[in-house]
């Protein structure tokens, strides 16, 4: 057995203890989850000024929760406002906490505003994001696709293909910038207000 597999063997058994344990109570606290602190290693990709590295990073195992930080300490702690941030929305929409030590969900966000209009969409994908297909959501931004450190150049070809300044939604998301766009009267065949 290799040593990373030992680890997760480790981190399961961790795991089936503390949902043994969750038996025993219903309003579970981050105290109460399988929770690792290890220290991270740097990715070279990610050497840009805009992604910050954090030299330790803590998460629930079986459940992509995480925190990041410069000190164990500091990995907990961001980890437990990460894990009241979802505690909270859970509570808002109706839905239990996950049990302590079973496989969390995957939760993508919404595509409500991004699915109002599929072939600008389709369109943006193509020629702006220079990609075939992407899953794109809601809450999905032109930081998502690329690494520099800042949107200048997405800017600039949004305004060479679309004719649309959008360099003033700080947000970058994606489901406002093509909004704006469908608001100029933009048509899949690329006329103008058809």
């Amino acid at each position: 057995m290799t040593s990373t597999q030992a680890v997760r063997f480790k981190n399961q058994i961790v795991a089936l203890w503390k949902r043994f344990l969750s038996i025993r109570k219903k309003d579970w606290e981050l105290s109460d989850y399988p929770v690792v602190i290890r220290e991270h290693e740097f990715d070279a990709h990610f050497s840009s000024a805009r992604f910050k590295q954090h030299r330790f990073v803590a998460y629930i195992v079986n459940w992509a929760v995480t925190g990041g930080g410069e000190t164990p300490e500091d990995a907990l702690r961001n980890l437990q406002i990460n894990f009241q941030t979802i505690r909270d929305r859970r509570r808002l929409e109706g839905k239990p906490m996950i049990r302590p030590g079973v496989n969390g969900p995957i939760e993508f966000a919404t595509q409500e505003l991004i699915s109002a209009n599929p072939e600008l969409n389709e369109d943006f994908i193509r020629r702006v994001l220079n990609l075939d297909w992407v899953w794109i959501s809601d809450e999905s931004s032109l930081w998502d696709f690329h690494t520099d450190d800042t949107n200048e150049k997405m800017w600039a070809k949004i305004l060479e293909v679309y004719g649309v300044d959008v360099s003033d939604i700080e947000s970058a998301r994606l489901s406002e910038i093509l909004n704006r766009i469908a608001a100029t009267g933009w048509s899949a065949d690329g006329v103008p207000g058809k």
